[in-house]
This record gives C-alpha cells, sequence and structure tokens, in this order.
C-alpha cells in the first residue's frame, strides 16, 4: 500500500528519480522556464522551492547543501548572489506550472513550468 506517501515514484527506480530531479532542477534554475510534463513539473516545483529557500537563508552550511543537490557551482553561487533580492519579500511560491497541449506521440500531459 502506498497510503500516505507523497513522492511521486514516475515510473523510476529511486537513483534515476533522484538524478532526474536533480537535472530538472538545476535546468529550471539555469534557464528560468523548462517544458516537462505535468507529473514531473509538480515533482520538481517543491525541489527548487526548497533551493530558493535555501538560497534566501544565504549561509555558508545552506550553501554547502545547494552545492550538494545542483550539479553547477557556478550556478549555486548566481542563485544564492540574486535570491534575496529577486525573492526577499515572498514567503513561498517561487514558481508557476502552466498546462500546456498534450505531446503527440503518447498524449501526456505536458506542463511549462517557471520561475516567478
Amino acid at each position: 500500500m502506498r497510503h500516505r506517501c507523497r513522492v511521486p515514484l514516475l515510473g523510476k527506480p529511486a537513483d534515476q528519480r533522484k538524478a532526474l530531479l536533480r537535472s530538472l532542477a538545476t535546468e529550471l534554475i539555469r534557464h528560468g522556464r523548462i517544458t516537462t510534463t505535468k507529473v514531473r513539473a509538480k515533482a520538481v516545483q517543491s525541489e527548487v522551492e526548497g533551493l530558493i529557500t535555501l538560497a534566501k537563508e544565504g549561509t555558508l552550511a545552506a550553501r554547502r547543501r545547494a552545492l550538494g543537490y545542483v550539479y553547477d557551482k557556478k550556478l549555486v553561487h548566481s542563485l544564492f548572489e540574486g535570491a534575496s533580492k529577486r525573492y526577499g519579500n515572498r514567503d513561498g511560491g517561487y514558481t508557476r506550472i502552466l498546462r500546456t497541449v498534450r505531446r503527440r506521440g503518447d498524449n501526456a500531459e505536458m506542463a511549462i513550468i517557471e520561475l516567478v
């Protein structure tokens, strides 16, 4: 039974799922907007919001936690530099999910996730 298990499994083993979420979070922070399936967008949303919260915190420990998750060291540096200016007065809700047309090949629900 998976009652009350809130982690979306995404049809992948745990190591592949973690790598997928890390890469999606890295690319979302890098580009500010990515197109993916709706389920993946909802899964990566909490990861990115946690990273932005760490960046707003700005401590050395928070920076090291972010460096352990995001693949690019320069990207973490730029995130920590601009997060307090960009999201300083927001208490959450740093990302937005916009639903788009279904994918042609397998009719999967597609979405655009972007930083607000």
